[in-house]
């Protein structure tokens, strides 16, 4: 594993238990649940895991302090959008939980719609609210690397300000990484202007490879200024011991999924965002495409990140995500449930495999 590449996990962060097939019984309270899940993510060889986010969830920020005070090396990667914070606000969260936590803190901004209605955001239209993004992100980056920040925008009006506790930078880390999704056009030119990380979800290689040429134009005709835009996939990944068994699981998942019209699966309600479109459009090319991407959950009631699995055995599963890794993408975030159980095997039977490389491993194809 080169030094760059960076594999995580997810953990929910939903107070209902039954997230996307896991059990739907607590093992203890809801932080002692989301601490064992961090603690074995630090134990079987994870560098972190992304927080859900979402109107009606937890908050990301206080959440992620929890879990970054019951561990030593956890790093929670918090998702959270522009329309819950002011700028200042928010890289202050974030400032104080990088001092708490040792430099451990990641942030994932999120630009679309959730819960507007509720907590007052009136920005609805896309292409102001990706604007006003990109003068969030920029700002967000400027308070932890600059003092006396003035900034006279469309959507911010700041004059000579400051967050403490500054950042401590560090030689490969001069600030909290930041990490973006978002498939429209909108969004790919916020990403390659302000993001350090731009996240995909699991669509075919050739899509990705042509999203990742995109970006790289759109980074060199747009003048970004900052390093070089980095690329991640965040995905399902369902690994057992054999490819038989993985696919007859799978598939049995997607039977369950089609009989309750995928009820505790997809937490991307409200309007369709042009990159889970992307994903629903894949049905239409085949249930499984390339070796073993399974498109079928999406067709059931998966969204987001369950709406494409990658299906296999662990070497199947590798081999898979190396080819992506080959495309350009260093950052990977997976996830399958029940999560406990899954952090554990996947830490201890994927991870060795794609440290290892696997280059000359035979993928298990399914008809």
């Amino acid at each position: 594993m080169t030094k760059s590449q960076d594999y995580l996990w997810y953990i929910p962060n939903h107070i209902d238990t039954g997230h996307r097939g896991d059990s739907a019984e607590r093992r203890g309270s809801f932080l002692d649940d989301l601490t064992e899940q961090a603690r074995a993510v630090e134990d079987h060889g994870w560098a972190g895991a992304l927080l859900g986010n979402g109107w009606g969830r937890p908050d990301t920020v206080a959440v992620a302090t929890a879990l970054a005070a019951r561990t030593t090396r956890f790093e929670p990667l918090v998702a959270a959008r522009p329309g819950y914070w002011q700028p200042a606000q928010f890289a202050t969260l974030i400032a104080t939980l990088d001092l708490l936590s040792e430099g451990r803190a990641r942030v994932n901004i999120v630009s679309g719609q959730d819960g507007t209605a509720e907590y007052g955001d009136t920005q609805t239209d896309s292409a102001r609210r990706y604007a006003r993004t990109k003068e969030f992100m920029r700002l967000m980056r400027r308070f932890w690397t600059e003092t006396g920040v003035s900034f006279d925008g469309e959507f911010y009006r700041i004059s000579g300000a400051d967050v403490v506790p500054r950042i401590a930078a560090r030689p490969d880390r001069p600030h909290p990484p930041i990490y973006f999704g978002g498939a429209s056009a909108a969004a790919e030119a916020v990403s390659a202007t302000e993001a350090d990380v731009q996240l995909f979800w699991g669509e075919p290689l050739a899509d990705i490879a042509a999203r990742i040429d995109r970006l790289k134009a759109l980074s060199r005709d747009l003048d970004r200024d900052l390093p070089p835009l980095r690329f991640g996939l965040r995905i399902t990944t369902v690994v057992r011991d054999t490819t038989d068994q993985a696919w007859s699981d799978a598939e049995s998942r997607v039977q369950a999924m089609a009989r309750s019209a995928g009820k505790g699966w997809n937490d991307h309600h409200g309007p369709v965002a042009v990159g889970q479109q992307r994903l629903h459009d894949l049905a239409a090319r085949g249930d499984v495409l390339d070796d073993c991407l399974y498109t079928a959950p999406g067709r059931f009631g998966g969204g987001g990140a369950a709406t494409t699995w990658l299906v296999g055995s662990a070497p199947d599963v590798a081999r898979a995500l190396n080819r992506y890794r080959d495309l350009g993408i260093d950052t990977f975030i997976l996830s399958d449930t029940p999560y406990l159980a899954e952090i554990r095997r996947q830490g201890d039977q994927l991870l060795p495999l794609l440290r290892n490389g696997m280059q000359d491993l035979p993928v298990a194809r399914r008809a």
